[in-house]
């Protein structure tokens, strides 16, 4: 490539739409343009990193036994309406309909096409199990797409879905691709971490996710500072102290005149929001649920969803109150609560005399103790868990941070099969359910997650094995004879050697070239100039690291093919 023809426009100021790094740069270093809110256009540069991050993950899905298709993008809405998912994706499915007025949408994920086809032409248990994935571009309505790539309404995926006779051959497969992710990324040079996570509206039991550890990121991963222990925090947990030997007291009413709030209440009475319980009141698709939770706490609205078995709920606001004139809003405690379901977090069994709502006004109750002054019927695990809580699986403590999320991993079980009737013929002749997996990978959100995690002040850092180009030969005067013909020279060598040069022969100022060099990234920087011809020495330029070197001319091709593969091995 010279840059003197290559389509890269680059940009002085980042523009006011971009809010993040990977946002800004790529649009700065001429990489995408915007075409609509979520919609970006891929130019050169932009493109030769897709294709490299594609390259990476075709090696290793083939590496794993799986088998590359391309299923369409168009997909017809009874495939949907079969496995039930036509209405629960909401607006956020892309919809549209032909000109016979038949509904279609355009491809969120593919496990209802990808179902039906395998349905179809694999029905003996002597064609599984069976992995088959693509690279193709998705579409998702997102209420504000935001972010550039991280956030779009339009994205390329990834997609592998696997088929399979029994739960032993599923999580073979599942295993082996959460190894071949593992490799993925770390070829990416991506730092990462594997967590537990829940699995939405794609379904199944288990699920893994694979998240960049970035600032810029949407999701918040807790881990263990001792052992491995990892997961999204709309899963995460800890472990629960043991009860305190606390000699349990008697209930008594105080007075709390206008304190509703844990704050205002546990200042009133000069105790820690630890000892307080809140109940939390709930309008949910069946009525009303009372939530127990420890006053410092959170509920996790992922958590309680699954409890209750569906999204379509919410705190009561409002006018709502109105309509339960039993219900005292600041005040709502446990004791005597009658009429509503109860779901307490499990960590309200760990505390001994509590404070609750008295349920009348300007009142709460002390000294509450579970199975003494009330009973709970459901326990689950509905709190947030955060940073300085015990690791649910050692003695070590919990850490947080921000990630990004570039791909997941299901076992589905037969969600898939059993809504569409997918069966096989397994070895006596009965008809079974294929056993499902998916696997997901954000090959555009790739791409803007490690810029997220590697850039500074000039620009992009790119990791050699997906950077556009490995080598940018600066030239400084490529109108100068010398300077151009050595130039030429070494990139038409490092060519033959293997390595993947840009030139830039551009008739443009030093400090352009230069500022250019460290916005788009390129690993490995080789700058000819005046003083390389006066001194006989090229000079080479790690671009993450700042390390400078010099080679003499005529070991220049073999010096800089020698960084690049030292770039390479890490």
């Amino acid at each position: 490539m010279r840059l003197s023809t290559l389509f890269a426009p680059t940009l002085k100021e980042s523009p006011a739409e971009a809010e993040v790094v990977s946002h800004k740069l790529l649009l700065r270093a001429g990489m995408i343009r915007k075409v609509a809110a979520g919609i970006y256009t891929f130019l050169p540069l932009g493109n030769r990193t897709l294709k490299k991050i594609e390259r990476i993950i075709r090696e290793e899905m083939n590496g794993v036994g799986a088998q590359e298709i391309l299923m369409s993008a168009l997909q017809p809405s009874d495939l949907w309406m079969r496995s039930g998912r036509w209405e629960q994706y909401g607006p956020e499915m892309m919809r549209l309909k032909d000109r016979h007025d038949r509904d279609f949408a355009l491809g969120p994920t593919h496990e209802e096409l990808v179902t039906d086809l395998v349905m179809k032409e694999a029905r003996s248990y002597r064609q599984l199990p069976l992995s088959l994935y693509q690279i193709q571009v998705k579409f998702r309505d997102e209420i504000r797409p935001r972010f550039g790539l991280l956030r779009g309404r339009e994205f390329i995926m990834k997609d592998a879905y696997s088929f399979h006779p029994t739960m032993d051959s599923l999580e073979a497969t599942y295993n082996d691709m959460y190894t071949a992710y593992s490799r993925i990324f770390k070829r990416c040079g991506l730092e990462f971490r594997a967590v537990d996570a829940a699995t939405g509206l794609i379904g199944g039991n288990v699920s893994q996710e694979f998240m960049v550890l970035a600032e810029a990121g949407e999701d918040t991963v807790v881990y263990c500072d001792t052992c491995d222990y990892a997961a999204n925090l709309e899963v995460a947990t800890s472990r629960l102290a043991e009860p305190p030997e606390e000699e349990l007291k008697s209930a008594g009413e105080v007075e709390t005149p206008g304190r509703k709030s844990i704050e205002e209440v546990s200042s009133f009475l000069n105790i820690m929001p630890e000892k307080l319980v809140k109940t939390l009141i709930y309008k949910y698709d069946d009525g009303l649920v009372a939530v127990l939770i420890r006053g410092d706490r959170d509920v996790n609205g992922d958590k309680l969803a699954t409890v209750l078995g569906t999204t379509n709920f919410h705190l009561l606001a409002g006018d709502e109150w109105g309509e339960h004139p039993d219900l005292i809003q600041g005040y709502v405690g446990p004791v005597g609560l009658n009429g509503v379901r109860i779901i307490a977090d499990t960590e309200v069994a760990t505390i001994r005399n509590f404070v609750v709502g008295a349920n009348k006004g300007d009142a709460h109750l002390v000294n509450v103790n579970v199975d003494v002054d009330f009973t709970v019927e459901e326990w689950a695990d509905i709190r947030v868990a955060k940073e300085g809580d015990p690791c649910p699986e050692c003695e070590g403590t919990l850490k947080s941070a921000k990630g990004i999320e570039v791909g997941q991993i299901f076992q589905l079980g037969t969600k898939y099969s059993d809504a569409m009737g997918a069966a096989f013929i397994d070895e006596n002749g009965e008809q079974k359910p294929y056993i499902m997996g998916c696997y997901g990978i954000g090959v555009s959100r790739l791409m803007a997650a490690a810029i997220e995690q590697h850039n500074d002040e000039q620009g992009i850092l790119w990791p050699i094995a997906i950077a556009p180009s490995e080598v940018e030969v600066v030239v400084l005067n490529y109108d100068r004879d010398e300077q151009r013909e050595l130039a030429d020279a070494i990139y038409r060598g490092l060519i033959e050697r293997g390595v993947e040069p840009v030139l830039d022969d551009r008739i443009e100022s030093a400090g352009k070239k230069f500022a250019d060099a460290d916005l788009i990234g390129i690993p490995l920087q080789v700058v000819i100039g005046a003083r390389t011809i006066k001194s006989g020495n090229v000079e080479l330029k790690v671009r993450a690291t700042g390390e400078r070197r010099e080679a003499p001319l005529d070991k220049a091709i073999e010096a800089i093919a020698d960084v690049v593969q030292e770039l390479r091995e890490g």
